[in-house]
C-alpha cells in the first residue's frame, strides 16, 4: 500500500484551525487543507496539504492513502518526537495488509529534517517538495543560512570579521576627532588580520590548549609555575648581558670575527643560561616527587646543564683569548667527568632505592 504523507514540523495546522492531528483520508485531509487556507491564505502547509491530495488522486489505480501529521512549534527535537508518533498513529489506523510505502511531502529542508524519524517506521519512496514558484528555494535559503548562523564555530569565523569590518566607519569617525586616523585604521586593519590568520592556521586551538594547561597548572599548585617564569627572566637577563659584553669588546676597539661574536655573546649570557635550566629542572624534579613519580635519573638534569654550561664558558672564553688551551682541555675533562659521574650515581641509587612506581 503507498502511503502519501504530508508533514508539517511547526504544527501550523492544529494550531491554526484548532484541528487535531494526523488528519487521515482524502476528505478529511481536503478540509483541513480548505479550513488553513481559509485561516492564512499564505501559508505554505497549504500547497503541501493540496500537493498530497493531488498525488493521491493521480495514483488512485493503485491501493493508495493520504494523511497529515505535524510536530510542534519552536522545539526541533520535540517536533521530531510527535511526527514519529502520528506516523504510527497512521500507520496503526490504515491496517494495510501488505507492506506500506510512504511518498513524503514537505514545504521545504527544515520539515525534511525528519525524514530519518519516518524512515525508521515506514519504507520512503519518494520525497516532495512542494513550494511557491515565484519563491522557489527561498525558504530552503532561509533555513541554511540559519542552520550556519546557528554553530558556533561558523558563526566566530563569519560575523567577527564582519563585525570588525563594520567598525572601521565609525571607529574612523572617532578617530578623526581625535586627529589619529592612521592609527586607528591600521589597529583595526592589523587585528582583522591576525584573526584570519590565526584561523586560517588553527591558532586558536593551540591558544585554548595553551590557556588550558596554564589554568591547569595553576589550581594544581605545580612548583614548575614559578621555577619557569623565574627560568624566562634568567633568559632575558642572559640575553642582556651577553649583548652588554659583546658591545664592551666592540667599544674596546676590537675586531671582532663572526665566530668571535658569537662566543662573546655566549661568554655574557652563559651564566645566566646555567642558572635558567638548573631552576626549571629543580621545579620539574619537585613536581615529580609531590606526584610520587620521582625517579632518581631526573637528579641528572641538573647537573647536565652545568656540566655543558662549563664546558660552552671555558670555550667561549677560549675563543676570546681570556683563557688558555690547558684552562679549555681542564673544564672540558671537568664537564666530562660531572656528566658521567651523576649519571653512574644516580643509576646506583636508582637500582639500590628504587621509588614505588619503579618498584
Amino acid at each position: 500500500m503507498l502511503l502519501v504523507l504530508c508533514v508539517d514540523l511547526d504544527d501550523d495546522l492544529g494550531r491554526k484551525t484548532g484541528l487535531e492531528t494526523p488528519v487521515i483520508g482524502r476528505d478529511a485531509v481536503e478540509d483541513a487543507a480548505v479550513a488553513l487556507a481559509t485561516e492564512d491564505p499564505e501559508d505554505s502547509d497549504v500547497n503541501v496539504l493540496f500537493e498530497g491530495i493531488h498525488l493521491h488522486d493521480d495514483l488512485a489505480d493503485e491501493p493508495v492513502e493520504v494523511a497529515a501529521v505535524t510536530g510542534l512549534d519552536g522545539s526541533d527535537v520535540a517536533a521530531n518526537r510527535k511526527v514519529g508518533e502520528e506516523v504510527d498513529t497512521v500507520l496503526a489506523s490504515i491496517s494495510a495488509s501488505d507492506d506500506v510505502r510512504a511518498i513524503v511531502v514537505t514545504d521545504g529542508a527544515q520539515d525534511e529534517s525528519v525524514l530519518p524519524v519516518i524512515r525508521s517506521r515506514v519504507t520512503i519512496d519518494s520525497v516532495r517538495r512542494v513550494v511557491v514558484r515565484q519563491a522557489q528555494d527561498l525558504e530552503s535559503m532561509y533555513y541554511t543560512i540559519k542552520q550556519v548562523l546557528d554553530d558556533p564555530e561558523t558563526r566566530g569565523t563569519i560575523l567577527v570579521p564582519l563585525g570588525i569590518l563594520l567598525l572601521i566607519y565609525p571607529l574612523a569617525i572617532i578617530a578623526d576627532h581625535l586627529g589619529l586616523p592612521g592609527a586607528v585604521f591600521g589597529f583595526t586593519s592589523g587585528l582583522l588580520g591576525l584573526y584570519v590568520l590565526g584561523r586560517g592556521l588553527g591558532a586558536e586551538r593551540a591558544l585554548d590548549a595553551a590557556v588550558e594547561r596554564g589554568r591547569s597548572v595553576l589550581y594544581a599548585g605545580r612548583v614548575t609555575l614559578i621555577t619557569y617564569v623565574v627560568a624566562a627572566a634568567l633568559l632575558v637577563i642572559g640575553g642582556v648581558e651577553g649583548v652588554q659584553t659583546l658591545e664592551s669588546l666592540q667599544n674596546a676597539g676590537e675586531n671582532l670575527s663572526a665566530l668571535e661574536v658569537l662566543a662573546a655573546l655566549l661568554f655574557g649570557a652563559i651564566r645566566w643560561f646555567a642558572a635558567a635550566g638548573i631552576t626549571s629542572s629543580l621545579g620539574r624534579v619537585t613536581d615529580e616527587y609531590l606526584d610520587g613519580a620521582f625517579e632518581w635519573r631526573y637528579l641528572n638534569a641538573p647537573f647536565y646543564v652545568l656540566a655543558i654550561a662549563a664546558v660552552l664558558h671555558g670555550v667561549s672564553a677560549y675563543f676570546l683569548g681570556n683563557v688558555s688551551l690547558s684552562y679549555l682541555a681542564a673544564v672540558l675533562t671537568g664537564g666530562t667527568i660531572l656528566g658521567l659521574f651523576s649519571t653512574l650515581a644516580f643509576a646506583v641509587a636508582e637500582s639500590r632505592f628504587p621509588n614505588k612506581a619503579s618498584a
